[in-house]
């Protein structure tokens, strides 16, 4: 009892000389011992200390990682815009409103131009556009193609805060993206996810046009009716897509047409107000596993022609029943919608470079394009 009596009472008398006025601590927390002095200049700030802190990136941290997605918000906003389509139309000899909706939009050139989808405004004799700072102003359709569900409006305004148009085919499944719309009229309501998919077709997403030309990307951002038309936005603030469908009964999965197909319809839309489709005359299917053995194939990429057009394009150029298409141009085909695709925007009147696999053997054949019929289109 005597030793442990000793032993508590060196431990105090240790404690009261290190609490000596002796002895300080640094006073930028250092946690090493100072000896005092009244005349002595105080210790420099380390220069790392002294300088202000490092300004990090506001949306990703050095890992990647979101930290917020307001500052990514705020300078996007403003380029998000509220459509509100009237069709107006005449009922007993009166006119009447007969339907009226709500969607999204976003400015993608400041001289007034702005991106949405085909269902938004189809049938609509009335458009307005609702900006961010309150205006309201009316909107004409300079172009649009129900294929693809894209349409371009226009408004009389210049000067306006447009969002930069990103490359879709940069994105990876699993990147972060942001959708900004008016779901339900809720305005310019955000929300986050990830990519949760890329090449989604129209069987995919059910109830869409059979002869539509779809490529979606999927998306667990939260999109609801209202938001079709918004953009998909990666990290960098740019649109890699537009916001146009949702599995119904289904949670959290909605779809978006890929930024860079938009790009390849931009031009025809401007110019023409319509998307004028060319072909090639076949009809294909996908290569399936037990036709890709048949022609000695380790891959079922590449589109099977089933039937060809008798004097269309193709018979022409020389293609036949049971090829398989693998290349359009030079670039690699992967199934039957990737040609059709490509087959349709390529020009009317083109001459087009396909290479066919036949009789295990690749060939490279010219086939000139014709006009895809108005039913068809």
């Amino acid at each position: 009892m005597k030793h442990r009596l000793a032993v508590m009472v060196a431990f105090l008398l240790l404690a009261l000389a290190a609490c000596s006025d002796k002895w300080s601590f640094g006073s930028k927390g250092s946690g090493e011992p100072a000896e005092t002095d009244e005349g002595a200049e105080p210790p420099p700030i380390p220069s790392v200390l002294a300088q202000p802190p490092v300004q990090r990136p506001a949306v990703i941290d050095m890992q990647g990682r979101p930290m917020s997605f307001a500052p990514l918000v705020a300078q996007a906003d403003a380029s998000v815009a509220t459509v509100k389509a009237v069709q107006r139309g005449n009922v007993g000899g009166r006119e009447r409103t007969l339907k009226e909706g709500l969607g999204t939009a976003f400015i993608y050139d400041p001289a007034g131009y702005l991106l949405t989808n085909h269902h938004v405004i189809e049938q609509a004799t009335d458009i307005t556009i609702g900006f961010k700072d309150g205006r309201d102003l009316p909107a004409k359709v300079v172009g649009s193609d129900k294929r693809t569900d894209v349409a371009v409006l226009k408004v009389d305004a210049t000067s306006l805060p447009a969002l930069p148009l990103g490359d879709s085919d940069e994105l990876l499944v699993g990147d972060w993206v942001v959708a900004i719309g008016n779901p339900f009229g809720l305005a310019h309501t955000v929300s986050a996810g990830i990519l949760s998919a890329k090449g989604r077709t129209r069987d995919d997403v059910l109830g869409l046009d059979p002869a539509g030309y779809f490529d979606f990307l999927q998306t667990d951002a939260s999109i609801n009716p209202g938001n079709s038309g918004g953009p998909l936005l990666n990290l960098k603030g740019e649109v890699v897509g537009i916001n146009a469908a949702i599995r119904a009964n289904a949670n959290n999965i909605g779809f978006a047409i890929p930024i860079n197909m938009v790009k390849q319809l931009l031009p025809l839309l401007l110019r023409d107000g319509k998307v004028r489709r060319s072909a090639i005359g076949v009809i294909v299917g996908d290569v399936t596993v037990e036709h890709a053995a048949r022609l000695g194939r380790s891959t079922t990429k590449g589109a099977w022609v089933k039937g060809v057009q008798g004097g269309g394009p193709a018979d022409k150029g020389g293609v036949a029943v049971d090829d398989v298409i693998v290349a359009f141009n030079g670039k690699p085909i992967d199934d039957q919608n990737q040609l059709r695709w490509y087959a349709s925007i390529s020009g009317v009147g083109q001459t087009a470079t396909v290479r066919v696999l036949r009789d295990r053997k690749e060939i490279d054949l010219k086939v000139t394009l014709s006009e895809l019929p108005e039913s068809d289109n």
